[in-house]
């Protein structure tokens, strides 16, 4: 059976991988635009440079010198330094007046330009070398950070969208998975009545050889009367009663015991020492049902079935082993959610339901102690001492 979570998982990957193409493609678009942008201002700067030596060099007031003061005038963006050859500063353009009267605020943009960019040589004029430095415009330099902010944004409001959708869909299954269960309990009630009637009729008529055979048939209906008391409770918040851990186990074990293969070995160590724990029983013997019968579903009839109860730093400890076909190591978290199963039939809920019963329900732990394919499976439960 395809897992949906499977198949959600694999949705997941490709929409990511969408994302990921598309904040690549659009990396790479800016980039060629901050790249081109970055060229022109280059020209810009070589034109301004010559402008500024032919000025320099030019002492007529003809309309050459006036073409030449409009180009100087176009470059109101780019901040721009002019030192000798000493590197001692004798003019800027474009930085803040105010800034650039604080010592040493444009010593620090040279160093700025010069990391930058090559400086431009004004070529020597009655033996005078200039260089012109520059650095790029705040328009360049917002366009080349624009779709890293973009991206964050982007992926700001994907990542809150995403967890609101998440909450409101695990919300309507909350809903959906209540009202199921409360219908199922309901429907359960009818049928169950019917078969105590007919229980009690049986104990009237049926010879004493077979009282033993209506005995286990009246074990069955307090087992289909819990199972309802377990739907009915879903969506409701749990009672809990300090129990006896040991006897709730004893219970539970018992009643799969007798309705295994006799191929299955049941080994219970629960120690001398009561073990107390506020528990919600009827939910808890479902937490035992559901693994007894994936331990069975996974040896195939056949094999060892081990439960250790133990206490450890205020927790009541609980090992459940089977010797199955085991789990790969890649699926220890995935078992727990709702969908995953390797029987043809399964709806993959069993574990889902165990976890949400130990978590949620007796604030505990679950998980994957051990597992080795071919040799079987520990999960390991975890729940406080009262």
């Amino acid at each position: 059976m395809l897992s949906i979570y499977y198949k959600k998982n694999n949705w997941k990957i490709v929409l990511l991988l969408v994302a990921i193409v598309i904040g690549a493609v659009s990396l790479y678009y800016t980039s060629q635009i901050v790249h081109n942008i970055e060229k022109q201002e280059k020209k810009k700067m070589l034109l301004w440079a010559r402008a500024t030596r032919d000025l320099s060099s030019n002492t007529d007031l003809d309309q050459n010198q006036e073409f030449l003061l409009d180009i100087l005038r176009e470059n109101d963006n780019i901040p721009v330094i002019l030192t000798d050859d000493n590197l001692q500063i004798l003019s800027y353009l474009n930085i803040d007046p105010l800034q650039a009267e604080k010592p040493g605020y444009l010593e620090r943009q040279l160093v700025i330009m010069r990391q930058q960019h090559e400086p431009i040589l004004i070529e020597p004029i009655e033996g005078i070398r200039q260089y012109i430095f520059f650095k790029d415009s705040d328009l360049l330099y917002q366009l080349r950070y624009y779709p890293y902010f973009q991206l964050a944004v982007i992926s700001i409001f994907l990542l809150v969208s995403y967890l609101a959708f998440s909450v409101s869909r695990r919300y309507e299954q909350d809903f959906l998975w209540v009202g199921m269960a409360k219908e199922t309990a309901h429907q359960l009630g009818t049928p169950i009545s019917s078969l105590m009637a007919w229980q009690e009729y049986l104990k009237s008529t049926t010879a004493e050889e077979e009282q033993e055979m209506v005995t286990e048939v009246g074990k069955d209906i307090e087992r289909l009367q819990t199972i309802t008391e377990r739907f009915s409770k879903i969506g409701s918040v749990p009672v809990l009663e300090p129990v006896d851990m040991r006897e709730v186990i004893e219970r539970g074990m018992g009643y799969m015991r007798k309705r295994a293969s006799e191929k299955v070995v049941f080994q219970i160590e629960t120690g001398d020492q009561p073990v107390m724990v506020a528990l919600n029983a009827p939910l808890f013997d479902w937490v035992i049902e559901n693994l007894t019968k994936n331990a069975l579903d996974a040896m195939s009839g056949a094999g060892t079935i081990r439960l250790q109860l133990c206490t450890a730093q205020k927790m009541a400890v609980i090992d459940f082993t089977d010797s199955g076909k085991g789990i790969p190591a890649h699926q220890f978290q995935a078992i727990f959610k709702p969908g995953i199963t390797t029987r043809k039939r399964g709806w993959g809920l069993g574990l889902t339901l165990v976890k949400r019963i130990i978590e949620k329900y007796h604030d505990g732990k679950i998980f994957v102690k051990w597992s080795e394919q071919g040799k079987g499976t520990t999960f390991r439960i975890l729940l406080p001492l009262s």
